[in-house]
């Protein structure tokens, strides 16, 4: 689902305008966005909680040369989802 399928979604559930809708899931993600880049969690009830991780440098592997490379340190968002939607996922 993209974010277009989302909005779509949204509209069929309640009786907003699809102006509106557009206006807060794009308000969400900016606001999760601004969190996640602060270095705070999100955690949604129900559903899971997106954290920061901090990945270390490690060894890799150019694939079209095989020459040996170092991957540098990043920081990358991470999604752990909830128990209740693992279950429901796993139906």
């Amino acid at each position: 689902m993209n974010k277009p399928q989302l909005v779509d979604a949204v509209k069929e559930r309640t009786t907003l305008t699809k102006k509106d809708i557009e206006a807060v899931v794009t308000a969400v993600f900016d606001s999760m966005g601004e969190a996640l880049t602060a270095g705070e969690k999100v955690a949604i009830a129900d559903f899971g909680t997106f954290s920061v991780k901090e990945r270390g440098e490690r060894k890799g592997r150019n694939p079209k040369t095989q020459e040996e490379i170092v991957v540098p340190a990043a920081k990358v968002p991470v999604f752990r989802p909830f128990k209740t939607l693992k279950e429901a996922v796993d139906r």
